[in-house]
């Protein structure tokens, strides 16, 4: 009896042999059921052998086969193999990682009805306009009397759930399962509407990519923040959807892109797919099929959509391709950026990866060949670039967080009937609260980090692991009821700015106030529409998005950024620079960029400020090459955690003697630690890490692939949790 080599999801870095009755017939690729242990698993065979290293008695047999065709096309199947053995994480777990949740159930890979919004008759009669005091009714019967909508398209078209459930509740709306007919988009492929013109660099941009679509080409398109790049994406696809492919388009985050994505619909008469976190499992199978099916013309999604299989892949864009959301930092620890790349090679296909302020290692691999560089330089249409001033903050009294001469910026802006922003990346109402009398600070005991103080819901949260208590009445330490809240966050700030510009409409947009679904959509729609006069917000309004009428752009606090222990914050703080200052004069109107710091002296503000990021970029890499930091080496980081503080220090001493050892251990590698990790405890657990450093890529993988099978010999390896990151971003 043939032998099934079978990958489980499970954390074990090997497959699972098993017996093959004569009257199933599995394909590599595709899902069996077997038992393991006391119970029973789906797992995907991976090949076959005439026998194993155990005895046949030994060997259960596979017990059924759930597909009769491979789930993964072969590029696919060998780009997962590739980085299963680079990322060193188990084959088994990477592939179901690639599956939707439905498949790694075991249900059928086929398609299942969706849920479907329609008018009834009732609502058909139904004018509009009666529903004039219920606005949102009003839009979601108006959207349903043009066509049904599936349930989870009604985002897309700014549509809230609440307002449908009240239809329905009236009668003039129902749900329905409905399996959407397959069509071949091909033959009815059109663009809609008036292209944009192109201005010289784009079209050189389109042209070069376009010279090259049919086989695989790296390119960066370096532009600066409203210089058009999403044109230059457009025109891409239209060349490739023309001819019948498929694309893929990636983006940190879904919630961050509605404009880009109702863009992408308006311009083209083709099916467009979006994989965002609102879809449920049925809906993301759907989407899933449809690519493999080659049903849909475009996939757009987060870091996990780049595992879709697609029928005809065509092309891969990368939006904000510097962003730090790529990088999976839980699980399997992949790069979505640097995997994208590789499947682009393997699928034989071109790949755009776009940004204004590119990673220090995508500049690296153009400046060595690897990829190609297209700028975009020039601002599109009639915008220009916004002047950008620092304002001292030293000896100069604050009124809630804002300088006298900011505050007297923001009074001219808004009387010019503009809008202004103002970027806080500390949200909730204060970083710390504090007893006046006796100097105790409210701390969380799990990650001995100081809780932020939440106000409006009378809480202190941690924001590192999420634990929450209600505020103290009084001082645990001195019983005193002078407690301060100390240090300036969005919510505090929104309160402040209610006193200082009384009538003016505000948007606080951060993770507490869009938690709601459907809560961003409302607010952008409500700062597009003039709503919004100064909007206030956290990193989340810093990335892709197009506000005409902001013309006057404040970063109030980033002195923290500037003094980090990270090698890699002054990279961040640059990229987050740059796109803030990137939102004001986008339309015509002339912007200005104002940075409050009690250190306008700062080499890398002074250099942001007066030659841009490309000389921040050049001088940083010029730094790291002669520090021998990445790019110029690689970086493997073993990561270990315990509850005493005593044994993931003593495991990663135990790893390090083993890995000096090794016979492959040689001169220029670097082994530092073990050290705390910057953020020494967290959900109390006490978190340590060993850093291994070498020049060459291949060295660093064959050393680790020779040692990792030896670490189960260590005495502590099973008594702590402990992690491998390669080419990790975060400390």
């Amino acid at each position: 009896m043939p032998v099934a080599q079978v990958a489980l999801p499970v954390p074990l870095a090997r497959q699972f042999d098993y017996l093959l009755p004569a009257h199933l017939h599995p394909v590599p690729g595709g899902r069996v059921r077997v038992p393991f242990g006391n119970r029973t698993m789906i797992g995907i065979l991976v090949g076959f052998s005439e026998q194993s290293d155990l005895p046949t008695g030994q060997l259960k047999s596979v017990l059924e086969t759930l597909d009769s065709e491979t789930l993964f096309p072969a590029s696919l199947w060998r780009i997962l193999h590739w980085a299963a053995g680079y990322y060193h994480y188990p084959l088994g777990e990477v592939l179901f990682h690639a599956l939707p949740v439905l498949l790694r159930q075991g249900k059928p890979a086929q398609e299942t009805p969706l849920w479907q919004w329609f008018i009834t008759e009732l609502g058909r009669e139904t004018a509009p306009e009666s529903l004039k005091r219920a606005p949102k009714q009003q839009q979601a019967l108006a959207a349903l009397r043009q066509q049904p909508l599936y349930r989870h398209e009604i985002t897309q078209h700014e549509l809230a759930d609440a307002a449908l459930q009240a239809l329905r509740a009236k009668g003039l709306c129902d749900l329905r399962e409905h399996l959407p007919a397959r069509q071949d988009w091909r033959d009815s492929f059109a663009v809609n509407g008036e292209r944009l013109r192109l201005n010289t660099e784009q079209a050189l941009a389109v042209g070069a990519i376009r010279s090259e679509d049919e086989q695989f080409a790296p390119w960066l398109l370096a532009g600066i923040t409203g210089s058009g790049k999403t044109e230059v994406y457009l025109s891409v696809l239209e060349n490739v959807l023309s001819r019948g492919r498929q694309a893929l388009v990636l983006v940190p985050e879904i919630g961050l892109t509605p404009q880009t994505i109702a863009r992408f619909r308006a311009r083209f008469n083709a099916p467009i797919d979006v994989l965002h976190s609102d879809l449920n499992d049925s809906e993301r199978m759907a989407v899933w099929l449809r690519a493999r099916q080659g049903d849909n013309a475009i996939v757009i999604g987060t870091r996990s959509a780049l595992f879709t299989p697609f029928a005809r892949p065509g092309v891969i864009i990368i939006d904000e391709e510097h962003d730090s959301s790529y990088k999976q930092q839980e699980g399997w620890r992949y790069h979505a950026r640097d995997l994208a790349v590789f499947r682009a090679r393997e699928e034989n296909i071109p790949i755009v990866m776009g940004s204004a302020t590119p990673a220090l290692e995508t500049l690296h691999n153009v400046q060595s060949g690897k990829y190609r560089q297209l700028n975009l330089s020039k601002r599109a249409g009639n915008a220009r670039q916004a002047t950008q001033q620092l304002i001292d903050l030293k000896g100069v009294q604050l009124q809630g967080g804002l300088s006298p001469a900011l505050i007297q910026r923001m009074r001219l802006h808004l009387q010019a009937d503009n809008q202004v922003l103002l970027f806080l990346n500390r949200r909730g109402f204060s970083p710390a609260l504090l007893c006046h009398d006796c100097g105790w600070i409210a701390e969380c005991q799990r990650c001995d980090h100081y809780y932020t103080l939440h106000q409006q819901q009378r809480q202190l949260r941690c924001h590192h692991c999420d634990s929450q208590r209600p505020v103290p009445r009084q001082c645990p330490q001195c019983g005193s009821t002078h407690l301060v809240p100390v240090g300036l966050g969005t919510e505090q700030l929104e309160h402040n700015l209610q006193s200082l510009f009384p009538g003016i409409p505000l948007s606080r947009i951060d993770r507490d106030t869009t938690s709601r679904k459907g809560a961003l959509e409302q607010h952008l729609a409500d700062v597009f529409r003039g709503g919004a006069r100064i909007l206030i917000g956290t990193q989340m309004l810093a990335k892709g998005h197009h506000f005409p009428d902001v013309t006057l752009v404040s970063l109030l606090d980033v002195d923290g950024a500037l003094f980090s222990a990270d090698f890699r914050a002054a990279e961040r703080f640059a990229q987050l620079y740059i796109q803030v200052a990137g939102r004001a004069g986008r339309a015509g109107k002339q912007g200005e960029v104002l940075l409050q710091t009690h250190h306008p002296e700062h080499p890398l503000l002074q250099i942001l400020l007066h030659q841009g990021y490309d000389a921040f970029a050049s001088q940083t890499l010029s730094e790291r090459r002669s520090v021998q930091l990445p790019p110029f080496t690689s970086h493997a980081l073993f990561r270990a955690d315990d509850h005493d503080n005593q044994q993931a220090a003593a495991f990663l001493h135990q790893l390090r003697n083993l890995l000096e050892a090794s016979p492959l251990r040689d001169e220029p590698l670097w082994i530092m630690g073990p050290v705390p990790a910057l953020q020494a405890k967290r959900g109390g657990r006490y978190r340590w890490q060993l850093l291994l450093q070498h020049p060459s890529r291949l060295q660093l993988q064959q050393l680790l692939k020779t040692s990792l099978p030896l670490i189960s010999t260590l005495p502590l390896s099973r008594k702590v949790k402990w992690t491998l990151d390669i080419d990790p971003t975060e400390s």
